[in-house]
């Protein structure tokens, strides 16, 4: 099976959601992965917690990404991707109320999984059986944290912060876009881009971390880098309305998110890697002490070292009797 944005749903709004799953989809214990920019649903990967778990994976293409449509304003993101969610979940798992909901974020899918656990019930009523949110490289909110900008590199600062987001005519973005697509318009030149964006930001122990999980998962580095540069392709194959919204989702104020008004008071485990250039770890901090019942973990490597720690992360949120205790 190929577990990679092989399955879609008809939306309520008439869009598409792809989406695809793996491991017992009878389970009630659903972890929902929700990936970073120029990536789609892939679940072919199956961290082996998750299968000594009993757990049902899902992991679907966030809007604009991949197969999936885009939303129809982004000023409306939160409320049409619960409503999304809540159909994908409920089409799964007909008999929602004994779902229990596990919500995993990498990067920009951390924006839409801090959406989802601090939406009001009465919006994302699934908010009520979130057991644990799982933030890895995290983003925090920008309308909460007044100095978010402050800690972005140059890159992220011109993706995300004042430029991106008080520019007209969402210029900044369709700049870099001009400068990427060429880099994405091929597995080729894909898999080469992820190469070059290794080197030099991999450290040894990292590289070290880096090979014992690919011999876990029983691939080699260049089928890894395939991998990667099929879902990046992918992501952008049918539109970049994805990558175009991100600074207006950013910046979309979240449904009205507020730590402070969060209903849901589920363990929250937020993890930051050492020298990750895109997601600063002054975010995670922030995250950490301002949201409820959280652990920080820091760990090294760069923006996707924490793929290689999941199964531990996921191992102790998964516990039966986890020790994971708020802040």
């Amino acid at each position: 099976m190929v577990h990679v944005e092989d399955k879609s749903l008809l939306l309520p709004d008439g869009r598409t959601l792809a989406y695809a799953d793996n491991g017992n989809t009878s389970s009630p214990s659903v972890v929902l992965f929700l990936h970073g920019a120029f990536a789609v649903g892939d679940a072919s990967r199956l961290p082996r917690v998750l299968v000594e778990s009993n757990v049902h994976l899902v992991t679907p293409s966030l809007p604009g990404w991949g197969k999936t449509s885009p939303v129809h304003a982004p000023s409306s993101y939160a409320v049409s991707f619960a409503t999304d969610i809540t159909t994908l979940i409920a089409h799964l798992h007909p008999q929602t109320d004994q779902v229990k909901l596990y919500i995993c974020g990498h990067s920009f899918g951390t924006i839409p999984a801090q959406i989802l656990y601090g939406l009001s019930h009465d919006i994302f009523p699934l908010g009520r059986q979130i057991a644990a949110l799982v933030l890895l490289a995290p983003f925090s909110p920008p309308h909460c944290h007044g100095e978010y900008a402050k800690s972005l590199t140059w890159p992220s600062y011109f993706m995300i912060g004042p430029p991106a987001h008080y520019t007209p005519f969402n210029i900044t973005l369709r700049i870099v876009k001009l400068f990427t697509v060429n880099h994405v318009s091929s597995q080729t030149a894909a898999e080469a881009l992820f190469r070059e964006s290794r080197k030099g930001s991999t450290s040894d122990e990292e590289q070290e971390k880096f090979s014992r999980w690919l011999e876990e998962q029983g691939i080699d580095e260049v089928q890894f880098c395939k991998e990667v540069g099929r879902n990046t392709v992918g992501s952008v194959a049918r539109s970049w309305r994805g990558f175009l919204d991100i600074p207006a989702i950013y910046h979309s104020g979240w449904g009205g998110f507020h730590p402070e008004h969060v209903m849901n008071k589920c363990p929250v485990v937020v993890v930051s890697s050492k020298d990750d250039v895109a997601a600063p770890e002054a975010m995670a901090m922030w995250i950490s002490e301002n949201y409820y019942s959280t652990t920080l973990k820091r760990i090294s490597g760069s923006h996707i070292s924490s793929f290689f720690y999941l199964n531990e992360i996921l191992g102790e949120v998964l516990a039966p009797h986890s020790n994971l205790s708020g802040s």
